[in-house]
Order: structure tokens, then sequence, then C-alpha cells
């Protein structure tokens, strides 16, 4: 197990880590959370031994091998299986000590590493490359590619294949998520359900956090707080810790106001000197509460649009691509003021391509796009963030955009992003991603635009941050299309679902779980499709009629086998919804300031042992739930 015992650090004179201590079980997958800064990443570092604490102890089991992604890729002429397959260094070892061993001619020495080769699955260790790397969106003919021919982004996602590769016990990753479309996304989530060593994720996508982990590990003022359960569970946990701390904070100041009342009242009278000296001595003892806070950072809406035209934008038969390659073709799309689109789709089927054509940035190859009068559109994509001047500050940049602005109105506009006194004066240069990311916002959001398009708004920003963008965005009054791989964001900011695949863009009928099973099923098709076919003229019509028979009868028994699960899953959602219902009831009572006076100290214990029932029921039940989705599932993978 990975232990920290009362173990502190500092890092340029700031601390981090004040007496912490944590244990984590072998096979525990831990969600990290905290604000940006509190030391996320630097926990990290002290796991992969990149940093030492200051004081107190650290202890990993020596036998256990580590994997993270690395921060960096240089330019190889590798090829991108082999870079991947470079992530099992027993397997690359074992090839090494082949080669040696055959230029030695040493018989007994080859079959013993064959043996050993056989024992770690070596043989298939091109083939689970290869399924690791067309599941983060690789195609077949990027294989063979060298490295250096890949983009910054795809680098990051074989430095991601390489880590997963590895048959590692302990899996560090950090945002694994940011370079990640939708697709590849709900791949790796099921990915890492099934990783069987111990998890440490830091990640800024709730769904992900509450689909895999089973544990949050929470960082804030300097402490680490374990929670059991996944995001959802560590909400509601840490609502009631924190209603509880503030009620115990709230009492204190009563008691201190009291001590100090009388401290100043008779510190001076001779007769009461020593019970005055008496309650300062209890004042110096007291060890403080710090009260409960969990206040956003970032406040901010969008302000209503100048214009609303309806529609702001039609497309007819139109065609998208670059140059003499075509993406898209046959688009139609009338955009309504009040339209609020999601784009879903598989890798490189024209999602950003349509986001670019919309926005203006592409032309179209063919048919003919009517803007509205008044359309004003306001895009966020990646690349913007590499348009900021690095030698500007904050409110520069947007001083640049209304030179009539008051200088206060902007500092006030441009504090709700994160950038507040001397902040918002700094040049842009050193600022993360996720800073500069909120800035981009920023200057959209101060432009009042009308039609908002938004490709992967969320890449890079912090779940405070994505919290407050998802708030302004439901009361967003233009119209909105997205393409994101925050089902979060998606699930509560659109109204409806564009999917983008095959050269076309047409509305999709269904939800996020169902697009889930739309990518199963072209995965299904796809493994069909691959499949060796018999060739020759006898024979074919028999063996058609045969094929089709079995396949009729696996049908029939995966029917027959599904059906039970099917009948569980309801009932044990039901259960999930009555549960969550009554969690939901006890989190907005325990929140009411009356119950923690002492006349209601026994309703207060009633509530609190009721919700630690509700939330280890709920515990079970959605493992349960889990266990006969998956079976579901690899039932549905067998049809």
């Amino acid at each position: 197990m990975i232990t920290l015992r009362q173990l502190s650090l500092q890092r340029g004179g700031k601390p981090l880590f004040d007496n912490v201590s944590l244990t984590v079980h072998p096979g525990w997958k831990v969600g990290l959370t905290g604000a940006n800064g509190s030391g996320k990443s630097t926990l990290f570092a002290l796991l992969r031994d990149e940093l030492h604490p200051d004081t107190g102890d650290l202890d990993i089991p020596s036998r256990w091998t580590p994997a993270h992604v690395a921060q960096e890729t240089p330019a190889l002429p590798t090829p991108a299986l082999e870079f991947v397959l470079d992530g099992d260094a027993e397997l690359r070892q074992i090839e090494r000590d082949l080669l040696a061993a055959e230029a030695a001619h040493d018989g007994t020495r080859q079959a013993e590493l064959h043996a050993h080769f056989d024992t770690i699955d070596g043989y298939s260790a091109r083939a689970r490359a290869g399924k690791l790397m067309a599941g983060l969106g690789f195609a077949a003919d990027q294989l063979e590619r060298p490295v250096a021919e890949f983009s910054g982004g795809w680098r990051v996602r074989l430095n991601l294949a390489q880590a997963l590769m590895c048959r590692s016990d302990l899996l560090l990753l950090d945002e694994p998520t940011n370079h990640l479309d939708l697709d590849a996304v709900l791949w790796l989530e099921q990915w890492l359900r099934t990783y069987p060593g111990t998890l440490l994720l830091i990640s800024h996508d709730r769904d992900v956090l509450d689909n895999v982990v089973d544990h949050i590990v929470h960082i804030d003022q300097r402490r680490i707080t374990l929670y059991t359960g996944n995001y959802a569970a560590f909400e509601d946990q840490r609502a009631a810790r924190l209603a509880l701390q503030q009620a115990a904070y709230e009492k204190q100041q009563r008691e201190i106001a009291h001590l100090e009342s009388f401290i100043t009242r008779f510190r001076a009278k001779a007769t009461k000197a020593r019970q005055a000296q008496s309650r300062i001595k209890a004042l110096e003892r007291m060890e403080r509460i710090a009260a409960a806070h969990v206040d956003s950072p970032f406040t901010f809406g969008f302000a209503e649009p100048e214009r609303l035209p309806n529609p702001l934008l039609v497309v007819e038969k139109v065609a998208a691509g670059y140059g003499e390659r075509k993406i898209l073709d046959k688009v139609n799309l009338v955009i309504g003021s009040g339209a609020r689109l999601g784009l879903l789709g598989p890798n490189g089927a024209g999602k950003s391509t349509l986001i670019k054509l919309l926005a203006g940035v592409l032309p179209p190859l063919a048919g003919r796009i009517t803007v509205g009068q008044g359309l004003a559109v306001g895009y966020f994509a990646q690349h913007q963030l590499e348009q900021l001047r690095p030698d500007w500050s904050a409110l520069r940049h947007l001083q640049k955009l209304d030179e009539r602005a008051s200088e206060q109105a902007l500092r006030n506009f441009i504090g709700g992003f994160g950038f507040n006194g001397d902040r918002a004066l700094e040049p842009v240069a050193p600022f993360s991603g996720g800073e500069k990311a909120r800035l981009a916002l920023a200057l959209l959001i101060w432009q009042r635009p009308n039609l908002l398009l938004l490709d992967e708004p969320t890449n890079h920003l912090d779940l405070d941050m994505r919290h407050a963008l998802t708030l302004a965005l439901q009361d967003y009054q233009g119209a909105l299309i997205v393409v994101s791989h925050d089902r979060h964001l998606l699930r509560t900011v659109t109204d409806e679902f564009l999917l983008v695949a095959e050269g076309r863009a047409q509305p999709f009928d269904g939800d996020l779980d169902d697009y889930r099973n739309w990518l199963n099923e072209q995965q299904r098709a796809a493994n069909r499709d691959a499949a060796p076919r018999t060739t020759g003229n006898g024979g074919n019509a028999v063996e058609r009629r045969e094929q089709k028979r079995q396949e009729a009868e696996r049908r029939q028994q995966a029917a027959v086998k599904r059906k039970p699960l099917e009948q569980r899953i309801k009932k044990l959602e039901q259960r999930l919804e009555k549960l969550h219902g009554e969690q939901s009831r006890l989190h907005d009572e325990l929140l009411e300031p009356a119950l923690y006076e002492d006349a209601n100290k026994n309703r207060l214990k009633e509530l609190l042992l009721r919700k630690a029932q509700v939330d280890k029921e709920l515990e079970e039940i959605e493992g349960e739930w889990l266990e006969a989705q998956e079976a579901l599932e690899a039932l549905a993978s067998e049809e």
C-alpha cells in the first residue's frame, strides 16, 4: 500500500502539505481533487521520487512497477507502434536479451527467454499496443508513422498509450483526457475501470471521476482528506462535513467572544485577575477551527446579446473540407436564436470542420450559407490560446477590445475569471494553459456574441471553472453549438445533438448513453467487416445459410441471458433513484443551521446515522449495478 505519515513539504517557500497522513490500499482507484496550485501534481512528483518530503515519511512497495505519462515527446524517427511498445520495459529487455543469446548461439538461454516472453504475453504485445492506439483514436495507417510526424496533441496520446502499455502496479494519470475527444474518453474510461492495479487520477472531468474512481483524495488548505465513493459521493460528504465544521466554527467564535469579553472586563480587577489569566491561557491553548468555505473563485455571466436575429444561420447543401479533400457534404442546417446543439461523432469525422465552417474561418466548397442580419459569432478553439500576446496583460487584452470601457469596469469583469489585483496586470507569457483558456473565454464573452461556437472549451479548465462556465452557459440567451469531451457540460447546456459521421451532419435521436451504444455498434460492424471471408464459388450459399443460422442462434442465446440482467438493472435503478432522493433530502436537512443548536442534538445524530447508512447502501447498490451493467455490455460485445 501507499502510506504518507505526518508528511510536510514546501516548494519555493510556499507550504503545500502540513503534517498530512494518508493510506491508499492496493487496487484502489483514487481521484485527486483540489484547486489549482493546491499540490496535486506535487503529490505525483513525490510518488515518482522526483521530490522528497521536508519531514515525515512516504512508503511505496519496492516491488511495484509504476507508470505515468511523460510530459515531453521528442521528435523521434521511431514508428508510433514501436514507441508505444517501449512502455513495456520488461518486454523490451527480453527482446534485447534474446538478440544477445542468438548472437552467442546460446540455445538454453534462448529457450528460457522464450518461455519468459510467453509468460508475459509477449507474442500478443503488438496486438495489444495496436488495440490501445485504436482506442485512443489512431487509424491503422498511422501505426508505422514516425513519432516526429505527429502534432503535439497526438504525441500526448502516444505518451498516454505508452503508459497504458506498461504492465504497472501503480498508474499515475494527470489530466489524461485533456487532448482526447469524446470517443477516446469513453474508451479510456472503460479501460481504467478494468485496470487491475492501483490508480491515482487527477481529472477535471466529473463524469470520468464518477464512473472510474472509488475514493477521492481532496487537497485543501495544506490538508489531505480521504473520502469513500466517487465524485458525486464526495460532494455530498464534503458538504455535510463543511456544514458541521461551520457550525463548530460559529460555536467556537461565540465561546472566544465570551472569553475575550470576560478578560476585557475583569483583567484589571484584583479579585478577578486569576480567573482572567485562566481564560487567557484557555484562549492560547484553544485549537482554532477554520471557517468553512466552498466559494468558487470564478463569477461571470454572458450579457444579453445586442441583437438576436432568427434564424442566425441557414446552411444549404454545403460541402466543407481542405483543398480538394472533402470532409463534409450536403450539410443542411438552420440555426435558430434559441438553438443549443452538441456535436457528436468519431474522431476525424468533421466536428471541428463544421465549427470552422459556421464560424466563417473555413469557406464552403459548395452550397450556400445565409447569415442573419446582426449575426455576432463568438468562436473558441484551442489555437486561440496561441494568439494571445505573451507580453500583454489580461487587462490590456481586454482594453484592446473595448477602448471606451473604464478600467474599473474591465477589472471587475476580468476579476470574475480569477485575474484579480496585480494578477490582471501581469504578462500572459508565464500563464498556465488553464489561465490562458480562462482569458480567451473572457475576451469572447465580453464581445456579447449571439452565436457561440465552442470547440473543446473545457481543456485545461479545473472543476471550479468548468462549473462556473456551465452555469453561465445555462443562462446564455444566444444560440450555442459545442464540441466537448466533457459529458457533464454536454448534458447540462445542450438540448439536442447533431451526429457528424460519414461525411454528413444529421440530428441524433438519443442521449449520450445512446451515443456510446452507437459507437459500440460501429466498432462491432467494423470488426465483422475486418473478419476473413470465405472465397470461391462452391458451398458459399450453404455456408452463408449456416452462418446466418448460427448468428440467429447466438442472438437468441444472448437474449435469454440478457433478459434477467436487464430486469435486475431496472430494479437496481429504481432502488438507486429512491436512495438518491433520500440522500438529497438528508443533505438539505443537514444544511439547516438550526439543526446544530443544542436542542436538536438527537435529531442531528439521527440524520447523520441515516445519512451514513444511505451512503453505504448507495455504494453497495451502485457496485451491484456496475457489475450487472458490465455483464450486459460483455453480452452485447459477444453478439
